[in-house]
């Protein structure tokens, strides 16, 4: 029998209806024309926009590092996604080295998808570890990974049609930036011992933040210290994050953790 959704389920599912709704009566959110002029412009060794293609290094690192560790990890709810948002910090690495090479929309394309991948496997490892462990199933997973694909596939599409509009890959980036906080102030609890802690949860949320402020103030910061630029630092803050996540969950597989009452 289908169980009726819990009141936190229920909370989250109208967040992101909520989001949805906005972005539909906000209208289409077209992608800014100076978006692939970035600050840094400089070559090393021949290599152009060196500093924003080498800044990318550290998700190869990561995701490396966690896909080599999920294989000695105790399987659970969430260890499908868990392995899914490792793969995507490497193809992260790569997409986003590809475009910084050589910014454009069609190399953006392939920036843009690994992340809507990594977006769409973290909300699925944090919903099957604090809400129902069907989110971490295959299935569930296929569907999101799909969504997140479809979601860059749109903008694609606008921007060839002449009429460009990011509202579908800002649902699938935005989504788990408003469902994580929203769970963690509810106090959803962990499901099983080995389910990322709220600290880890929390670092994220505030690298994320870090990282975002950054790519926007790109000239400014370039401008300000002359040596590294935002977006630079962006990818830094965002690889930073992304270590703390990963790094945290990692630590709770391998030792006991209480999970009593809801922290």
């Amino acid at each position: 029998a289908l169980r009726s959704p819990s009141v936190g389920t229920r909370v989250l599912i109208a967040i992101a209806a909520l989001l949805a709704l906005g972005l539909l009566i906000h209208g289409p959110i077209a992608q800014w024309a100076s978006y692939h002029h970035f600050a840094d412009q400089r070559e090393w060794l021949g290599l152009p926009h060196a500093a924003d293609v080498l800044s990318n290094l550290p998700f190869a690192l990561i995701g490396a590092w966690a896909l080599g560790a999920r294989r000695d990890a105790p399987p659970h709810d969430s260890s499908l996604a868990w392995t899914v948002f490792a793969a995507a910090l490497v193809a992260t690495a790569a997409g986003s080295s590809l475009y910084h090479w050589a910014p454009d929309n069609a190399s953006l394309a392939f920036d843009r998808l690994p992340i809507a991948w990594a977006c769409a496997a973290l909300t699925c490892a944090f919903l099957a570890e604090r809400v129902d462990a069907r989110w971490g199933s295959p299935h569930a997973l296929g569907v999101a990974l799909l969504a997140a694909s479809a979601s860059v596939a749109l903008w694609w599409w606008s921007e060839q049609a002449g009429r460009s509009d990011l509202r579908p890959y800002l649902f699938v980036q935005f989504l788990p930036m408003l469902l994580v906080p929203a769970a963690l102030l509810m106090q959803l609890p962990r499901r099983f011992a080995s389910a990322a802690p709220d600290a880890a949860w929390w670092g994220v949320l505030a690298g994320y933040a870090i990282a975002k402020a950054l790519e926007v103030a790109d000239h400014a910061v370039f401008d300000a210290l002359g040596v590294v630029s935002g977006h630079t630092l962006k990818h830094l803050a965002a690889a930073g994050a992304a270590w703390w996540l990963v790094a945290a969950r990692h630590r709770a597989t391998r030792g006991p953790v209480s999970c009593g009452s809801p922290r």
